[in-house]
């Protein structure tokens, strides 16, 4: 596990970039998520740049079918995890350990909060069935942080996903809504109904039919701290953050998104990027410039569990 200090200069920068871009993530306008006193520190937002850690699918027609490849699929090895931190906290991993081997993860935040289902019902789309088509196209490993509420109101997708063994799908809550506060203005939740929003979230992928799920979680928004890695201690999953920021939540340039996850993959690496067209318009376009550059130096595509079994 990693927990290397980040830049906060540099952090601070990127964070007043999008944020207050956030509310179609499920965010706001509001000041990222810090802790006060030692033992809570700064926390790690999920959109832009990253700060300093606590202490110590395709569409309903992607292949699904019940005679194909994908559904046929067995279920996956158990994935590995971390072992608990100081005073049994939920451990966290933001970077492979072993940093000599060239490979990278990619991961898609596919956000959804609870309260977006008639803005969804309106004809916004939190879905992007072409970047997921394009990862399948390109071969491209990938890990997938799925809100509950998304998997709900996608189930087809969230199938698709979920047996398709290119894809592994990861926790990001049920609702999107804030585990620490404040965090971009998300709504918070206490420490008994955060650990009830873990279970909800791998409940309704298990409606959905996702098979291919893994024990790992990503905090709504990357805000976290002692008391929250506390609140989901009992769930036995693993926190994954991140160590590079695609900046592509509300992006308009994918040549910048892949510029800025060029630049900063170092071996090891986990990249967050988004998985919903209205949040983050240009991901899939990027991706067609970020996976040849990046297999052209050397690199291979891996899942999250991947990384953390090195």
């Amino acid at each position: 596990m990693t927990l290397s200090v980040r830049n906060v200069a540099v952090a601070a920068a990127l964070s007043a970039a999008l944020c207050t871009a956030l509310t179609g993530c499920g965010g706001g306008s509001g000041s990222s998520a810090a802790g006060s006193g030692a033992g809570h520190q700064a926390a790690r937002m999920g959109t832009p740049g990253a700060s300093v850690p606590p202490s110590a699918a395709a569409s309903a027609g992607a292949p699904q079918a019940a005679g194909s490849a994908a559904a046929a699929a067995p279920p996956p090895a158990k994935a590995p995890t971390l072992a608990p931190g100081p005073n049994g906290l939920t451990p966290v991993f933001e970077r492979a350990k072993q940093q000599s081997d060239k490979t990278v993860a990619l991961t898609f935040d596919a956000d959804m909060t609870s309260d977006q289902g008639q803005r969804a019902a309106d004809g916004e789309h939190f879905d992007n069935p072409q970047l997921i088509s394009t990862l399948r196209t390109l071969k491209v490993p990938s890990t997938v942080f799925m809100t509950g509420r998304w998997a709900e109101e996608y189930p087809d997708q969230a199938k698709a996903i979920g047996t398709d063994p290119n894809f592994e799908i990861a926790n990001h809550s049920y609702s999107h809504h804030a585990f620490t506060s404040p965090c971009y203005g998300l709504p918070a939740l206490d420490a008994a109904a955060a650990r009830a929003d873990v279970d909800r979230a791998f409940a309704a992928f298990r409606t959905a039919g996702a098979v291919n799920t893994v024990p790992y979680f990503r905090f709504p928004g990357g805000c976290y701290d002692d008391q929250a890695l506390r609140a989901i201690s009992t769930a036995k999953v693993t926190a994954v953050q991140w160590d590079v920021v695609s900046g592509d939540a509300f992006a308009k340039d994918p040549d910048a998104v892949a510029e800025q996850v060029l630049t900063g993959v170092k071996p090891g690496s986990v990249v967050v990027m988004h998985c919903t067209r209205s949040a983050a318009p240009v991901t899939e376009e990027a991706i067609h410039k970020i996976v040849p550059e990046l297999r052209k130096r050397g690199y291979r595509f891996v899942k999250v569990s991947e990384l953390i079994g090195k």
